[in-house]
């Protein structure tokens, strides 16, 4: 094949006349390749092979690393082949074949400078290689465009709440601004009604009072009338025909006998116990009036009498009972004897005999827990409080249960004998207390005023005023015979739990929830001092005979005693394993006997 210039151009070809006689038109040829864009398509891959060959530090680093198995390899394109590809894939035959023959005829001259370099650049690869990280890139753009969009709405809707609850914030910081003004108005209008109703509140006082006396006079004046026709009846008829049946009671006497002994006089303890007779006039019958509390003022044995203070430091713990099958929630000494009764949340109550510690008798019949026991004044009979809402009175001499008191709605936290025996107070989760008439077991009186629990009740010695301990905090005294509450004690922040008189009368002790002791002058209506005992409940307290020692229970498990006159820590008796639920002094002051809940009583002495 002869070599072209590069240079010479191809005429088109002269068509000399044909032998027919017809005429041919001349057509113009039009090249479909154009020869010039395949010589400029050549050389510009000749003068890429140039550069590539030129600078052949910028060829990528090749390695000879022996291939792994099961590893395909890819080896660099050669120049050669390279040329061959691009010409072929034009379809540039002639050009292909003419190259060809340079080539070869160069490779065996060994003029070919590109002999040495044969290896390429695999570009196709490597536009593959951007491409694929092109469409990398876009796809990342697209998801940080969603995300940047998600995150958009998200807060445009946050900003939506904000705003929301921005004013909603307003709307509620306008309303409590009204409330304050509504309160500040209520407020100066109840101050407006204030001594308006203190004034209602005492006319109320003294118009039940006036009632009370009235209703008092009525019953004596009606007393004294019925007296007088039964005199009059056995002066004009004689000696009744029908003989009457003798009505005894705790404190005795019969009214047969006081009949034998002449006509009843006005006033007379007979015709207290004496009321109405039958209108056919053959004869008459008598029922039982109920007893009657003392009215004015009855002197203290003790008030002038003083007893040393017990030794509380001396006190070592003797022995340890375990009676009960649960916690032993109440103490009560007998007035005279050596004697205890415990009572616990297993339901029962026990006689126990110290200081050996034998048990003499135990009463079974409450449905829950007995939260409070008290002794008859002379040791006959015992009442005890319960949580199945009654109080009940057990006979000793009978050995049951005489009489059981059930008004009450709600559990029964205490209950005390007066010092008389005729009546016994009781206290109640109802917000009440109770006053019964043991010889007719009737509720005499309701003692209401408390806002929450009534927790505890005792008797001022030898009177006729009872004092209670509520949840609502205050300490407040009662007229039982009236039923109107004279004194109130405001100062504890938290639920009273007990109280409990001194044997003079004047002093009452009360314990709360907050681990505070007051001390109140029941005389001066003040408080005379305030012992702070810790951080736990207290649970009971009790004076020594003396008034000088105050012992109090504590939830610590421990028996704190106290110097009344200065409120100094004496002593602390340790023994119990749970809290302490009750402790009482024996009245000759020779030992101390304290309860908890870990189902023991102990003895102290």
């Amino acid at each position: 094949m002869t070599d072209l210039a590069p240079d010479v151009e191809l005429e088109p070809p002269h068509l000399d006349d044909s032998d027919d006689d017809f005429q041919y038109e001349e057509v113009e040829v039009v090249s479909v390749g154009d020869d010039n864009l395949i010589g400029e398509d050549l050389d510009s891959a000749l003068r890429s092979l140039q550069n590539l060959t030129a600078k052949p530090d910028q060829w990528p680093a090749v390695h000879d690393v022996e291939p792994q198995i099961g590893q395909v390899t890819q080896r660099p394109e050669v120049v050669d082949d390279f040329i061959r590809n691009f010409l072929v894939k034009m379809g540039l035959s002639k050009t292909l074949e003419m190259f060809e023959t340079e080539w070869y005829e160069m490779k065996a001259t060994g003029r070919s400078d590109l002999a040495s370099n044969e290896k390429v650049l695999d570009l196709y690869t490597s536009n593959l290689q951007l491409e694929d990280q092109l469409h990398g890139v876009r796809k990342e753009v697209e998801d940080a465009r969603s995300l940047a969009e998600k995150a958009s709405a998200t807060w445009d809707k946050f900003r939506k709440e904000r705003d929301f609850h921005r004013m909603h914030h307003k709307r509620v910081a306008q309303e409590k601004n009204k409330l304050i003004l509504d309160m500040q108005i209520l407020k100066k209008h109840y101050s407006m009604y204030e001594p308006t109703i203190e004034e209602l509140r005492h006319k109320y006082e003294v118009a039940m009072k006036e009632k009370m006396l009235v209703r008092l006079e009525k019953e004596r004046l009606q007393a004294r009338t019925e007296a007088l026709e039964a005199q009059v009846k056995v002066l004009e008829g004689g000696q009744p025909s029908t003989t009457m049946k003798s009505q005894t009671g705790l404190g005795g006497g019969s009214l047969a006998a006081s009949q034998q002994r002449g006509p009843a006089t006005p006033g007379s303890p007979t015709q207290q116990t004496m009321k109405g007779f039958n209108k056919s006039g053959k004869g008459m019958t008598a029922r039982p009036m109920g007893a009657t509390l003392p009215g004015g003022v009855r002197s203290n044995p003790v008030a002038g009498l003083s007893f040393p203070p017990v030794d509380v430091k001396a006190l070592n713990l003797a022995k340890t009972f375990k009676g009960h099958l649960m916690s032993v929630s109440s103490l009560a000494m007998h007035p005279t004897k050596p004697i205890v009764v415990t009572g616990s949340d297993d339901k029962t109550w026990k006689m126990w005999h110290l200081p050996r510690g034998d048990l003499i008798m135990s009463g079974e019949g409450h449905t829950d827990w007995v939260a409070g026991v008290s002794f008859h004044p002379k040791g006959s009979h015992l009442a005890s409080a319960s949580g199945d809402s009654s109080v009940k009175l057990w006979s000793f001499e009978q050995q049951r249960c005489v009489a059981t008191y059930t008004d009450h709605t709600q559990a029964v936290w205490g209950v005390a004998f007066h010092d008389l025996g005729d009546f016994v107070a009781s206290c109640s989760l109802d917000h009440s207390a109770r006053l019964w008439d043991v010889t007719t077991s009737k509720c005499r009186q309701s003692l209401r005023g408390h806002v929450d629990s009534v927790n505890e009740v005792c008797w001022q010695p030898f009177s006729s005023s009872l004092c209670t301990a509520s949840s609502d905090k205050t300490v407040s005294i009662w007229d039982a015979r009236t039923g109107l509450c004279t004194q109130t004690f405001y100062g504890h922040h938290n639920s009273v739990n007990c109280v409990a008189f001194n044997c003079q009368g004047t002093m009452v002790a009360s314990t709360d929830a907050d681990g505070i002791a007051k001390l109140w002058d029941v005389r001066m209506v003040a408080e005379v001092r305030s012992i702070a005992a810790g951080e736990h409940p207290l649970n009971k307290c009790s004076f020594d005979r003396s008034s000088d020692v105050l012992a109090v229970a504590s939830d610590n498990g421990k028996v704190l005693c106290y110097s009344t006159s200065t409120g100094e820590l004496l002593h602390q008796l340790h023994g119990h394993e749970d809290a302490v639920q009750a402790v009482v002094f024996d009245p000759r002051g020779e030992f101390m006997v304290s309860a908890a809940s870990d189902s023991t009583f102990r003895l102290w002495s």
